[in-house]
């Protein structure tokens, strides 16, 4: 199994990747409540090996971008920061969808600006605007494409008709779906983008539910790893596929460390084929 994966085709990244949702306050909503931990935790984050760092401009909004410049830049020539447009926000874990081709122009630029770059390495439609044609919204990524404002085009949770159909307007590099152990509702899109070398971005990946109970197959796996459940979590995902690329997020130094500790975690064929049976 593959510790990393090129983005692409030219972007070579550690498996494991950074979400930074979490950095923001509240509800995703405003400053963090510990400034100083949440720089840390990003450069704790690179200094463990990590190179893949995703963001969005609705974190905060603006906040999480804003932090990650702060912790990073100038940045290392190796890591990519990934970042997202076309959700507006009005309050704490309120996400409105907003996919026109104006607003996601002025979406890109704000990112450039806060990240402090000419070039985003991974553009990321948030969301499909089911009120905008989305060749519309595609095409608009495109054009920045084109004008040098974004290296790659990605998309957020879409289903397979929708990913082909934006393959016809650009090349789609990448799918950030939720997806985990306990919710596989995107089988079709994961098996879709292996066989493309898609890259895979599952959000939310170490939630375990109800998998996790005591004496369960996810419990008795970690034990036998020395390992915890959110741990085995991402080890599973890591080998459900070569283009899977994780991103657990989290505020605190501990369970960063804790969570890029399972890119060292190989499961038995047994011990995949158990956990994967338990959805």
């Amino acid at each position: 199994m593959s510790d990393t994966f090129l983005l692409g085709g030219d972007l070579p990244v550690k498996r494991l990747g950074y979400g930074a949702m979490r950095i923001t306050g509240k509800g995703i909503w405003g400053p963090p409540a510990d400034h100083d931990g949440a720089i840390a935790v990003l450069r704790r984050a690179v200094e463990l090996g990590v190179n893949f760092i995703d963001t969005a401009d609705s974190y905060g909004p603006h906040v999480s971008e804003e932090l990650i410049r702060e912790a990073l830049h100038p940045y290392r020539e190796d890591l990519v920061v990934a970042t997202k447009g076309g959700l507006l926000r009005t309050g704490p874990d309120v996400w409105p969808v907003l996919g026109k081709p104006a607003y996601l122009r002025h979406a890109l630029e704000g990112s450039l600006r806060r990240l402090g770059v000419e070039r985003i390495d991974l553009y990321q439609l948030h969301r499909v605007d089911s009120e905008v044609p989305l060749e519309d919204q595609v095409g608009e990524l495109r054009a920045l494409q084109q004008e040098g404002k974004i290296r790659h085009i990605g998309l957020s949770e879409v289903d397979v008709p929708t990913l082909r159909k934006a393959q016809q307007v650009a090349e789609i590099v990448s799918v950030q779906n939720l997806y985990n152990l306990a919710t596989r509702h995107h089988e079709a899109v994961l098996d879709h983008c292996t066989e493309h070398g898609i890259a895979f971005i599952p959000w939310f990946p170490v939630a375990t539910g109800e998998l996790a109970r005591p004496g369960g197959v996810l419990d008795q796996a970690a034990k036998d790893h020395g390992a915890t459940p959110a741990q085995l979590a991402l080890a599973w995902l890591l080998r459900r596929s070569p283009v899977v690329l994780p991103i657990p997020g989290t505020s605190s130094v501990a369970h960063l460390e804790e969570n890029t500790a399972a890119s060292d975690i190989r499961l038995t064929d047994a011990e995949f084929d158990a956990l994967t049976a338990l959805a």
